[in-house]
């Protein structure tokens, strides 16, 4: 199988879904990075959520969250997240004979 250094294309996700999961989980594990530097309680307030919904946060549920809600809880750790968007390759066509 032939790997384009993203693992939801690999698992068959489409070329969209595959790079909305991929971005979705790149922001994802720079949250749980940041956020080791704050207890649970201190997450708790930053983010205004219960316990039990920082703990899936905290254990690896990334499918329990959306990604504006990674978009906030990153903006509630001043981590100023941006989606980024390129202007789309241009494909040359070989000129026919």
């Amino acid at each position: 199988m032939h790997s384009n250094h993203n693992v939801f294309d690999d698992l068959g996700f489409s070329r969209e879904e595959a790079a909305a999961l991929n971005e979705k989980a790149r922001l994802y594990s720079k949250i749980v990075e940041c956020a080791r530097n704050y207890s649970q309680r201190q997450l708790q307030e930053l983010f205004d959520e219960p316990q039990p919904r920082v703990s899936d946060l905290l254990r690896g549920k990334m499918s329990k969250f959306s990604l504006e809600t990674l978009f906030n809880y990153a903006a509630a750790l001043r981590m100023h997240p941006e989606i980024r968007t390129q202007e789309p390759v241009r494909v040359l066509h070989a000129a026919r004979a």
